[in-house]
């Protein structure tokens, strides 16, 4: 199996980048305050396009948060493993619950965009006064979406994956899922995932945790990460690993994007990376 056999999917607030980018562009812009007033008063899609409009009107202009958004904090690290793993010729896509103009802002500022093949999230836009305007991606006020798990009413991204999975199994193509996030709506997706495929939960932050909680409920192999250095380690010697085993070879590129691995080291690799049952 090739590397063009694997789809790697990714939550990008506190996974590619290393904040939320909603709390991120509120507080460089200095309304954190009116932010946490507003907090208990209105859903969170329509709390950013509240302040959207607040910043808008007090002059904010679109240029001023492309500018506080190409600041965000992203580890060299995951931008080489991305463009790493893109150029080995997996298939890279995005499901968050930020929103479009945020995150292709910050993949276009650090020459990400292309590596993406799609990006499942809030829509969002300039309009034609100049104001950014942040929609929720399921219009949870007229059909709850009905996910159980603890899926903000916005978005479940488990209804994602499996939406992927659908267009992949009518294209008759046999995929592995590699799937990497950090936060409580990547529970969901990791129940969705099958044998053979990979979950990569951010070790330490709340998917974690419930993974711990309730492993026998994930079907697919479990591997943890902390920070930069790991989430490039583990998923392009992940992406070596599975091409590796299928494809019976024991030498491997040896440049940055691939590592003449050899079967051991590969063991001893996944040994210390799944998380037990």
């Amino acid at each position: 199996m090739a590397a063009s056999d694997i789809v790697v999917i990714m939550d990008f607030d506190k996974t590619i980048i290393d904040c939320d980018s909603d709390n991120w562009v509120v507080d460089e812009l200095g309304f954190t305050p009116l932010f946490n007033q507003l907090l208990p008063t209105m859903p969170w899609n329509s709390l950013m396009d509240t302040v959207m409009k607040e910043l808008h009107a007090q002059g904010t202009t679109i240029d001023d948060i492309v500018a506080v958004l190409k600041r965000t904090p992203i580890h060299p690290r995951i931008i080489q493993a991305i463009k790493s793993a893109h150029e080995l010729g997996c298939d890279l896509r995005i499901v968050s619950d930020a929103n479009v103009f945020f995150i292709e802002t910050i993949l276009e500022h650090h020459g990400l965009r292309g590596c993406f093949s799609e990006i499942n999230t809030n829509p969002s836009f300039g309009d034609q006064e100049g104001r950014l305007r942040i929609f929720p991606l399921h219009d949870f006020s007229k059909h709850p979406h009905g996910c159980n798990h603890p899926c903000p009413p916005n978005m479940c991204k488990g209804i994602v994956i499996e939406r992927i999975q659908a267009s992949l199994s009518t294209m008759g193509e046999k995929k592995i899922m590699i799937y990497m996030g950090d936060g409580l709506g990547d529970f969901c997706p990791s129940l969705k995932l099958g044998d053979g495929d990979y979950m990569l939960p951010r070790k330490d932050f709340p998917v974690w945790d419930l993974i711990c909680k309730n492993r026998k409920q994930i079907k697919a192999e479990v591997c943890e990460w902390s920070n930069g250095e790991e989430f490039e380690h583990v998923l392009v010697h992940l992406i070596s690993k599975i091409s590796f085993e299928k494809n019976n070879t024991a030498k491997l590129y040896s440049d940055c994007k691939l590592q003449t691995i050899q079967g051991a080291a590969f063991e001893a690799f996944t040994n210390t990376l799944y998380v037990g049952h």
